[in-house]
This record gives structure tokens, C-alpha cells and sequence, in this order.
């Protein structure tokens, strides 16, 4: 269940003016919350490391690892390539980070960098083969190896967070009202919700030059991804 981009920033115009703060546009509104978004999203990587090596827990909600999997979930895709000798071109043009490679559903377990690449191919024992096939991955591009495979390679990766954005129509009076039609929510899980409007509130302080705010929301922020890494 994505977080719904309306009830975010209600919330955070509620916070703001509870205590007559200020006041966040919504082109202001939709440029934080994208960077927001992408912030939370490129933690995950990092988290999932690190919960990796702690000791297993394998309770059905505190499981750490297979939370984080979740939260990932939303950013999961798989896709197609288009061979353009001697590459492979990536048909998505959202990926984030690439997966894993695959040759007919076979996964391409050996990735090799550009600096012993030479000397794979040069060996006889470590030559590529149609069964044992390797890639390299740079400039965004697949180069796959032996060069005779020229088709069925697809690959897994996670997509680039889309921009947030709360549309709007004007009212009568100049007022701002909400388009659910043409905003985009939040691809996160639900359960990042508070950290969102935290998050939020913490730029909103610099946008509205309050102290208070950064300083208050900042700290949130950091006890509640402390309680998280624990």
C-alpha cells in the first residue's frame, strides 16, 4: 500500500500551521518530497547490509531483513535488452540499480570488471561459454560473453522512485484543491509514512528559515532509524 501524497502534505500544512511556522507551496511541497522519497529508498541497500550481519531473527513480524525486502518490493521490476553489436542495450530507462542478468532464465553469476576482463578471455580455462557465460556492465550497457549470444538476455533491477507531485485545481476563492487524478503518491510502504512528514518538516524548517523545526524533526528522524538499526 503506497503512501498517499494528499494526507502528507495536509499533514505537514497542519503541523506548519498549528504553530503559524509558515506556510510550503505545492511546487515547494512536490520538490522535497521527491528528494525524500529518494532519500528513504537509497537507504535500503545500506539497512539490508547491515541487518545481513546481525544474527538471524526469524519471528514473523520482527524480522528485519524480510521487512526491508518488502519495503522493496515496490521498486522490484525485471526487463528486456535489445542486442546492438557488440552490447547489450537496456530497454527500462528507470533503472535504479541492476539485479541480476539473466541468459534463457539461467542467471549469470560471474560479473567481471573491465580490468580483468582481458585476462578471462585470454585463459583457457576461464573462457566464457554459452553454458557458463559472464558479463560486464558499463555505461549503463550489457557486454556479454562469448560474443555469440546476441539474444535472451534480460535482467532484474530496481526502478528509479518516481517524482512525487500533488496536483491541484484552483477554487473560487485562489485556493488550492487537491487532483487526485493527476498526482502521483508516494511508492513507498505505508509504513514510512511518519518518516516521511518528519522528513519533510525537517526541510520545510530550512525553506521557512525556522531553526526549531529542522532541529525537532531532525531529531525525530534519527531516533526513530536508531530504534530501527537496533
Amino acid at each position: 500500500m503506497a503512501v498517499n501524497v494528499d494526507t502528507v502534505y495536509k499533514t505537514v500544512l497542519l503541523i506548519l500551521n498549528q504553530q503559524q511556522r509558515g506556510y510550503m507551496t505545492p511546487d515547494e511541497f512536490n520538490k522535497v518530497a521527491t528528494q525524500v522519497q529518494l532519500n528513504i529508498f537509497e537507504t535500503y541497500a545500506s539497512d539490508l547490509n547491515q541487518q545481513y550481519r546481525l544474527p538471524d531473527n526469524d519471528t514473523e513480524y520482527g524480522n528485519r531483513v524480510k521487512n526491508i525486502e518488502q519495503k522493496l518490493q515496490f521498486f522490484q521490476r525485471t526487463g528486456a535488452t535489445a542486442y546492438v553489436g557488440p552490447h547489450f542495450t537496456i530497454t527500462p530507462t528507470d533503472v535504479y540499480r541492476l539485479g541480476s542478468v539473466f541468459y534463457k532464465d539461467t542467471e549469470l553469476t560471474q560479473y567481471a570488471q573491465r580490468n580483468e576482463l582481458r585476462q578471462i578471455l585470454l585463459s583457457p580455462l576461464t573462457q566464457p561459454t554459452t553454458n557458463f557465460p559472464i558479463y560486464l556492465y558499463e555505461n549503463n550497457l550489457l557486454y556479454v560473453y562469448p560474443t555469440s549470444i546476441q539474444a535472451d538476455i534480460t535482467i532484474s533491477y530496481l526502478k528509479t522512485p518516481s517524482d512525487i507531485q500533488w496536483a491541484f485545481t484552483t477554487g473560487a476563492q485562489g485556493q488550492y484543491l487537491y487532483n487526485a487524478a493527476g498526482s502521483t503518491d508516494f511508492e513507498l510502504d505505508i509504513s514510512e509514512q511518519t518518516e516521511i512528514i518528519l522528513r519533510i518538516l525537517a526541510y520545510a524548517g530550512v525553506i521557512i528559515q525556522d531553526p526549531t523545526i529542522i532541529q525537532v524533526a531532525s531529531q525525530a528522524v534519527a531516533t526513530e532509524d536508531a530504534n530501527e538499526k537496533q
